[in-house]
């Protein structure tokens, strides 16, 4: 989750967001190697008073400025593609869960087995334990496996809402009358944490997300037990 002065991104728990992670990174040292060479570019005008006042035009300063942006893009534009459509890859999940935002909280369905249904509320602060976080924490988690295809339906009973995991690098639109889907793999047992990431009225910021992954023997024990 996002600690203090934590500026960039949380740590990946899944392998979707370690390609985000990784294109974020290549793209912000394409980023800086542009700006530090137009700031150089700009300074070197500013300190230097050599001036062609019968100079028209530069084919091939021109024909240069032209091919290489276009050049930086192409090397923006094919990660990008390619982890959109890793994003969009869904073979054989495991388990499919449904997630219905309200106003203002989310309610799950594992549908997969024996109709598991329940709402999850965030823990108002005078319930709290001593290691559970303000704002974050929720009467009822989320628990799945790790190492195991999620796949997850999202939609909206009222307004319009986001399902949030930053960690899993998921972020689906939930709609009313309509079914976003999308999948993720979580890497290792922890907890994460999302919020509501769609204005969706006076207590849009009081709707978080808690994902427990736990191995799947104890998962096979949360299910029993439910």
């Amino acid at each position: 989750m996002a600690t203090w002065s934590n500026f960039s991104l949380q740590d990946s728990n899944s392998p979707l967001m370690e390609q985000l992670t990784f294109f974020h990174d290549h793209t912000m040292m394409i980023l800086i190697m542009i700006t530090i060479m137009v700031m150089y570019f700009m300074l070197n005008m500013f300190n230097n008073k050599l001036i062609n006042r019968y100079m028209l035009n530069g084919q091939t300063i021109e024909l240069v400025w032209t091919i290489l942006p276009a050049l930086t893009l192409l090397f923006i534009a094919l990660p990008s593609l390619r982890i959109l459509y890793l994003m969009d890859e869904i073979n054989n999940p495991l388990m499919t869960i449904k997630a219905i935002g309200h106003q203002w909280y989310w309610s799950y369905e594992y549908s997969d087995f024996n109709k598991i249904e329940f709402d999850s509320y965030m823990k108002p602060s005078n319930m709290l334990e001593n290691n559970e976080f303000r704002l974050l924490e929720v009467d009822n988690r989320i628990v799945l496996p790790i190492n195991s295809q999620i796949r997850i339906l999202v939609t909206a009973s009222d307004v319009i809402h986001s399902w949030t995991i930053p960690a899993l690098g998921v972020k689906i639109d939930a709609t009313p009358g309509r079914l976003n889907q999308g999948s993720f793999t979580i890497n290792r047992p922890t907890l994460m944490f999302g919020q509501c990431s769609e204005i969706c009225g006076a207590n849009h910021s009081f709707m978080p997300i808690v994902i427990e992954a736990v191995n799947m023997s104890h998962f096979i024990k949360w299910l029993n037990s439910n």
